[in-house]
């Protein structure tokens, strides 16, 4: 007989389902619109940080944004690989397939790597969800943890739900097992984003984990509804708010982004578009574009991409020096 994970359609969640799918119908209009790199990126990077500073990691947006561009900071050396994993996780995203258990235990080794020793496998031991001195979960035995992630995977594989559902059920269920010795809570926001793009690839640059960890406690509450009902609806009710929130707030940065983007310039596109996450020299940008005559360049190019905030000034302080570079705006 194959598993059916329980759970019940509320109204609240119908009502959320056709709330998201609405707004996402309007935020990947938008995005087809304007050139969403910087947005894309800056999304990315508020989605690692909230993950993983639900987890106890301490790094700012500012200090992942500079290890995504190869910059040494001062910081625990665990959180800066925890960072360092999980940009590499994010990159190879869109390679997965989301029932597919290699996939699973390979995005669960580059997590992880550096980080603990079991890496890339199910736990061998027991192990409990603690709110403080106290466990308030304990998960099935491993011996059962194969059998049930084997089972898990099969019904996402064959299942039928709306992928807002099919996630949200799957993110809960893989909380429920907690298959890895550690990880799991990664893990599981990191397999629903995935579940998601596969409906939408637009999930992969909304940022829902920066809101689970604005709403963290919420976030545990709702597991534990759940597992106190043995009916996973009022965590598939919690985390589509969240992914809700999560559009509208994207939503309304990229109206904003959208509404400068038809302002700018094809000279301005065409500059930003060759430019990486890297400082230039003024020289540097010219070379880019193959422009030689420099009074042209900072008129049409470089003085207009400045004012439409696009790039900035690395010495905003002094416009004129010598040593000015220029970089992409995150």
């Amino acid at each position: 007989m194959k598993y059916q994970p329980p759970y019940t359609i509320t109204s609240k969640i119908i009502h959320l389902i056709a709330q998201i799918s609405e707004s996402i119908g309007r935020l990947t209009a938008l995005t087809q619109i304007q050139d969403s790199l910087k947005l894309r990126k800056a999304n990315r990077i508020r989605t690692i940080q909230g993950s993983l500073a639900i987890e106890g990691n301490t790094l700012s947006t500012e200090q992942i944004t500079a290890i995504l561009n190869g910059k040494t900071i001062i910081a625990p050396p665990k959180e800066v690989q925890e960072v360092r994993n999980a940009l590499k996780a994010y990159e190879e995203i869109q390679d997965w397939n989301p029932d597919q258990e290699s996939h699973l235990l390979k995005a669960h080794q580059i997590l992880m790597t550096g980080l603990i020793d079991e890496i890339g496998q199910y736990r061998h031991g027991g192990v409990g969800v603690m709110s403080g001195d106290r466990v308030v979960h304990m998960a099935p035995p491993a011996n059962q943890v194969q059998r049930l992630m084997r089972e898990l995977l099969q019904w996402l594989a064959e299942g039928n739900e709306h992928p807002l559902i099919q996630s949200s059920v799957f993110h809960y269920e893989f909380e429920f097992i907690h298959p890895f010795a550690d990880g799991n809570g990664r893990m599981g926001r990191l397999w629903q984003t995935l579940i998601l793009s596969q409906w939408n690839p637009i999930f992969l640059n909304i940022p829902v984990e920066s809101l689970i960890y604005q709403n963290q406690k919420a976030y545990y509450d709702a597991l534990q509804a759940s597992t106190d009902r043995s009916d996973s609806a009022p965590f598939i009710e919690f985390i589509l708010q969240m992914i809700l929130d999560a559009i509208l707030s994207s939503d309304a940065s990229d109206q904003d982004t959208a509404q400068a983007s038809v302002q700018v310039s094809d000279q301005v596109k065409r500059l930003i578009q060759n430019m990486e996450q890297k400082e230039y020299s003024l020289t540097e940008l010219m070379a880019l574009l193959d422009l030689s005559h420099r009074a042209t360049f900072q008129k049409n190019y470089l003085t207009p991409a400045l004012e439409a905030g696009v790039i900035e000034r690395t010495l905003p302080d002094k416009p004129k020096s010598p040593k000015q570079k220029y970089k992409l705006k995150i």
